[in-house]
């Protein structure tokens, strides 16, 4: 069966093809680490790592490569105003590699606790300056680039084809560009390639080059590390939908002019969360969430928001509400009554997929939904389907758990009951007692607070389980 998806470049759903048989290069724009990445970048990462688990899915081995932006993205996209690490550490009072660590720390336990797969490299850009330098010398070579008094400028005018990924007029981008506007650029659209340090100041990252002391621009890193690390396995490049007009058109320009090659075949992008009013959630607006303030803090299992954005095709903006995730906590919560049976009648050892038993139908329906431009709506709806079949419980178990390893849901991990910690324990005897003694409004007080706690409960005929959300 075919994997097809949507392709930014052309704007139409593709037939995917690799380069190389059995093998994908994939790159994904990581975060700038000045700040907590937002529950809206979170929603990119999550629609990335469905990609990735669909391409395996589909027998590809995937070398998958992720940046870092720990030096050159400035706070205006279009090369003006502070470098976005160094205003963090003044905000802070930490140097700026100080706080470069530390988000990109915070993002990493952001991803594992959504149970995201890692990329098998990690770049960072303040890694990688030597690549960035060589690639701004050869397309100074070929004439696209000039000096003003603040950098390195790459000329727009003299590539062609430069709106060929956002579809607009050349004319509306430069409207744009003015918002932002440098006297000294050529073209409202040229970009900084290296930025010189302001006269007489002395920043915590900086460079020499041959240009002068200074710092790449923000675009120029993923061009090179791409190139670095994936070589001629350039096939699918992602990011969010905020990428296109400027950050990912201004990479495929700057690679195809030195290069003279195509850059990447396939580029996908993830749309906005909405917050209401409309809004997209973003820093800059003051109005964005963290997955530790939403979630964690409130007791919510971190992959009821994995579940959340499931809902909702990663192309169409998603719209947050307080709502929609209780909704789909209560539905992760549900998906997993429905497979605990299945596991615990299990023997213990068997939470792995056995090929043998998963049904050939309901795999083919999983597939088509998945192969789909990744619509899980639809495969989440082929889930529920199965589980409510009358195919047998052995099959039912090995079909879920072939289909978990595209969801991420940790469905085996999380059905398995783990010891409780002696304070759950103390509210779960509680709980018994009450119950015991018919105290349902008590019973009902102490469900409420483990369960905030991060801890379902289930009543049986027979007793009581406590157990973990993951």
């Amino acid at each position: 069966m075919e994997l097809y998806l949507y392709n930014t470049l052309t704007r139409r759903k593709e037939a995917f093809k690799a380069l190389f048989e059995d093998y994908v290069g994939l790159y994904t724009c990581g975060p700038t680490v000045y700040n907590f990445a937002h529950i809206g970048n979170l929603r990119t990462y999550i629609f990335e790592d469905v990609l990735k688990r669909v391409l395996q899915y589909n027998g590809y081995r995937v070398r998958h490569v992720m940046n870092i932006t720990d030096v050159g993205h400035l706070t205006g996209d279009r090369d003006m105003g502070e470098d976005k690490i160094e205003s963090g550490a003044t905000r802070e009072g930490k140097s700026a590699w100080e706080i470069a660590a530390f988000y990109t720390r915070a993002f990493q336990d952001d991803i594992r606790r959504l149970n995201i797969m890692e990329p098998d490299i990690w770049c960072r850009a303040t890694d990688s300056i030597p690549e960035q330098i060589d690639l701004i010398q050869r397309l100074e070579a070929k004439g696209y680039t000039y000096r003003t008094s603040d950098g390195v400028y790459f000329d727009t005018a003299k590539f062609k084809d430069y709106t060929k990924l956002s579809h607009q007029r050349l004319e509306s981008l430069q409207e744009g560009a003015r918002v932002e506007k440098n006297p000294e650029k050529r073209n409202p659209t040229d970009f900084a390639l290296w930025k010189f340090s302001p006269p007489h100041v002395r920043r915590q990252m900086e460079w020499e080059s041959p240009w002068g002391v200074g710092f790449p621009g923000w675009h120029i890193e993923c061009s090179a590390m791409s190139m670095k690390y994936l070589a001629d396995h350039l096939d699918i490049h992602c990011g969010g939908t905020d990428h296109i007009d400027v950050h990912h058109t201004n990479e495929i320009a700057q690679s195809e002019a030195a290069t003279g090659k195509k850059f990447f075949n396939y580029w996908m992008h993830g749309a906005f969360l909405i917050v209401r009013g409309g809004k997209k959630m973003a820093k800059s607006a003051g109005n964005f969430l963290t997955l530790d303030s939403t979630f964690v803090k409130k007791g919510i299992p971190p992959l009821a928001y994995r579940f959340a954005t499931f809902q909702t095709h990663y192309r169409k903006p998603m719209e947050y509400s307080e709502e929609g995730i209780a909704a789909a906590r209560n539905g992760l919560s549900h998906l997993r009554h429905q497979v605990r049976p299945l596991m615990e009648a299990a023997p213990e050892g068997t939470e792995k997929v056995d090929p043998g038993r998963v049904h050939a139908e309901f795999r083919e329906k999983f597939l088509a939904a998945v192969n789909n431009d990744l619509n899980m709506p639809v495969a989440l709806a082929v889930v529920q389907e199965m589980l409510k079949s009358k195919i047998t419980p052995g099959e039912k178990r090995a079909t879920i758990l072939d289909f978990d390893r595209v969801l991420g849901f940790l469905l085996a991990e999380s059905v398995r009951p783990a010891a409780l910690p002696p304070e759950i324990e103390r509210l779960a005897a509680e709980r018994r007692a009450a119950r015991e003694a018919r105290n349902w409004a008590l019973a009902d007080r102490l469900r409420d607070e483990l369960r905030q706690r991060g801890y379902t409960v289930q009543d049986h005929k027979d007793g009581m389980k406590v157990i973990k959300e993951t």
